[in-house]
């Protein structure tokens, strides 16, 4: 098996679910309970808060920890909306976000808030300029993925973020998601931040929401205090365990990880040049992990089940984008429906052999041949 969909999800990394396995069994007791087994989980909640919060170089924000990222951006939208509508209903996003970021905005414009899209330069990036023409006094949140989980574009929160500083009514959050463990991001001028396990080796089912302390957000979920008062619910104290773990295993060897997996995306580029029917539609800002291709004239999923066949498995899309057979990120990149009908993701890993990428390579030859022959 060659399994190319990183981007999706990773398999757990055993010392991960060996953290879990262990919290599971030697820490019973609820985290919110008053008695000496509580207090335990509670004290090794909190440990792993602290790991989390000192590895990502922001201190002296706070963890919520959630389902996973989807509840993180719509908790962060959502709160923040509701929370400050007194100052203003106006938000600014991209059209590069993911699914999670987009529906909760098209839902709140049902409730009378305003969204507007900041332009793009022809590399992806927001352009700066036009950002700070649209902020308003109305504007109460900037919300802008780190890195764009179809094309792997990697935008510039540092240039956004202090940018934002001027604006201190304004609050700034970024989707991490496809970041953590692949780019090294400063985060100090960002007030909200999420991102799932899943992405990183961990375990599905727990992410979290990172913010300033200073700032209040209506919960989704209410019930009464669990590790904050902004998530009510007991609080899975393995699946936490195994998170901060998970995050620690993914920043352990992040430049040299980012170094191999570059050299395998620049030699698989180097190989679908070789292809006349192959666009690349990944830009040369794009994080090495996520390559994104179209094959003209081939559907995207019938391309992807031509790789199955020598169980090779990429993607199409987003594995949560809505129905449809054009990726929007692309159309956004390249202005071009034949390629943002036609494309595919390939995402990378460090863990990736070098034997997997020639198998990749010896059939996928195969596969164009064949179905691109059908065309003539």
């Amino acid at each position: 098996m060659v399994y190319l969909d990183y981007s999706a999800t990773t398999p757990v990394n055993d010392l991960v679910l060996d953290s879990f396995n262990s919290a599971c069994k030697n820490y019973i007791g609820n985290p919110n309970s008053l008695h000496k087994l509580g207090v335990n989980s509670k004290h090794l909640i909190e440990l792993s808060s602290n790991q989390i919060l000192n590895l990502l170089n922001v201190s002296d924000k706070e963890v919520i920890y959630t389902s996973g990222a989807s509840e993180s951006n719509n908790l962060a939208i959502k709160g923040v909306a509701y929370t400050y509508k007194n100052r203003g209903n106006h938000i600014i996003t991209t059209k590069l976000e993911h699914s999670s970021i987009k529906e909760p905005l098209e839902f709140l414009k049902k409730e009378g808030y305003k969204v507007s899209y900041t332009k793009l330069d022809d590399k992806g990036l927001v352009d700066i300029n036009y950002l700070k023409q649209i902020i308003t006094d109305d504007t109460i949140l900037v919300s802008v993925t780190a890195v764009n989980s179809e094309l792997g574009i990697r935008e510039n929160i540092e240039e956004i973020g202090k940018l934002l500083r001027d604006y201190p009514k304004c609050y700034f959050h970024v989707d991490m998601t496809q970041a953590i463990g692949k780019e090294i991001i400063d985060l100090k001028d960002v007030d909200l931040f999420s991102f799932s396990a899943h992405k990183f080796y961990g375990i599905k089912g727990v992410g979290a929401l990172i913010k300033n302390k200073k700032l209040n957000i209506e919960p989704l979920i209410h019930g009464g205090k669990s590790t904050t008062i902004y998530r009510s619910g007991t609080p899975s104290l393995p699946l936490i365990v195994s998170l901060a773990k998970s995050l620690r295993l993914s920043l352990e060897h992040i430049n040299d990880n980012i170094n191999y997996v570059k050299t395998i995306n620049d030699d698989l580029k180097k190989f679908f040049s070789n292809y006349d029917k192959v666009h690349i539609n990944s830009l040369d800002n794009c994080i090495p992990h996520i390559l994104n291709i179209s094959i003209i004239g081939v559907k995207p999923e019938t391309f992807l089940h031509a790789l199955e066949q020598y169980e090779i498995y990429v993607s199409t899309k987003s594995a949560c984008s809505s129905n449809g057979t054009m990726s929007d990120a692309v159309y956004e990149i390249t202005n071009n429906i034949e390629y943002a009908s036609s494309s595919i993701r390939i995402s990378l890993s460090h863990i990736t052999t070098l034997e997997e990428i020639d198998k990749l390579k010896e059939c996928f030859d195969k596969c164009y041949t064949n179905l691109t022959s059908l065309k003539k």
